[in-house]
């Protein structure tokens, strides 16, 4: 797992953070933008977090551990993808995290970030999709 590699991309929204945490937690919406992927967790720190779905023709079921929930402000959590090509295995993880900022009455600043991934291939495909992923959650949240 290449550390060193980090994905990070902010938004402005035109809502407020619960009505974002809302798209980023809830297994309903998160189809809506996660190319239809089953979401299983409770969000828990501490408790599993389990993606699971068909993408262009491969099925998978990538998974992790929650880290970190602050209602309305952060969540975090490791993240394995069989799209990786690595073992799984602790030090092939990922640090996903979202954060949520109150910037003004109704606008909230979203943060993306990633932390680790397999190789540059897989890293610039993040970095390349990055603007569009977050223009649909805006989109939804909206």
């Amino acid at each position: 797992m290449r550390n060193d590699l980090i994905v990070s991309k902010s938004i402005i929204i035109n809502t407020t953070p619960d009505k974002i945490w809302n798209v980023l937690t809830n297994p309903e919406r998160i189809k809506e933008y996660l190319y239809g992927t089953e979401t299983l967790t409770t969000w828990e720190p501490g408790k599993k977090v389990t993606f699971s779905g068909n993408y262009n023709g491969h099925k998978y079921q990538d998974h992790g551990t929650v880290l970190e929930n602050i209602k309305n402000k952060k969540l975090s959590y490791s993240y394995w993808s069989i799209f990786s090509g690595l073992e799984d295995k602790p030090e092939n993880y990922s640090i996903v995290t979202y954060e949520l900022k109150e910037v003004a009455d109704n606008q909230t600043e979203f943060t993306w970030t990633q932390k680790g991934y397999s190789t540059e291939e897989n890293y610039k495909h993040s970095l390349d999709g990055m603007d569009d992923f977050l223009m649909l959650i805006k989109k939804i949240a909206e």
